[in-house]
């Protein structure tokens, strides 16, 4: 069964084996699968300016294996948007404590498109990425992303929308958008990708974490 956990600065020491394979699998999955050479490190390890104690990880897990994750940026302080790509927000950055940057989204090689799991490792991040905004209080996500994103976030009620144009980065398509946080846009979610339970693990944590509102009772279905 996958999971979502979820870490943060106050939890990580429990994460730490896990943390270390998690930017290994940054590494090849950016540097050695999708050649973004820039990133390389020595080390194996792909870490940039956003892995900061603010940054939060949603770690989909089973068992002990990590199987894909992305990390959320708060827009209050430098994001791959404002401090890499401008250009992609020509109406301006979000700067909000209510309001996150996600990057970094990925799913392990052999769970890819897997139709023999159900919900898939990509399902279970969306649906619990939603979770995890509605039960902090937040209520806007940015991203910047590959434009053929957008008809698969449209597909489960996300509705992104374009903060400029599209872009053509290193051969890539590419635009940046807001997407707003709505319990609405998390049913569709749970109701397209065959999710039918939260799927947040709060290991070590009393939810909420950022000082929002009390946790939502969310069921799926």
């Amino acid at each position: 069964m996958t999971e979502l956990h979820v870490v943060s600065h106050v939890n990580r020491h429990l994460y730490e084996g896990v943390l270390d394979e998690y930017f290994r699998l940054r590494h090849q999955i950016y540097v050695e699968e999708r050649r973004w050479t820039e990133l390389a490190r020595p080390d194996g390890r792909e870490i940039d300016q956003f892995d900061t104690p603010d940054t939060i990880y949603l770690m989909a897990m089973e068992g002990s294996r990590i199987v894909g994750s992305h990390r959320l940026v708060p827009t209050t302080g430098p994001t791959l948007m404002s401090d890499v790509f401008p250009q992609l927000a020509l109406r301006g950055f979000v700067r909000s404590p209510f309001a996150y940057e996600l990057s970094r989204v990925f799913v392990v090689r052999d769970r890819r498109g897997d139709q023999a799991a159900q919900p898939r490792v990509e399902s279970v991040i969306m649906a619990g990425t939603m979770e995890f905004a509605l039960i902090e209080g937040l209520s806007q996500f940015t991203i910047v992303m590959e434009t053929w994103w957008v008809p698969r976030f449209q597909e489960i009620g996300w509705n992104p929308r374009p903060l400029g144009v599209a872009v053509d980065i290193n051969g890539m398509s590419c635009i940046g958008v807001t997407i707003n946080v709505s319990e609405k846009a998390w049913r569709e979610t749970c109701r397209k990708r065959n999710v039918d339970r939260p799927v947040l693990v709060w290991n070590g944590l009393d939810a909420p974490i950022l000082g929002r509102p009390q946790p939502a009772v969310l069921r799926a279905g």
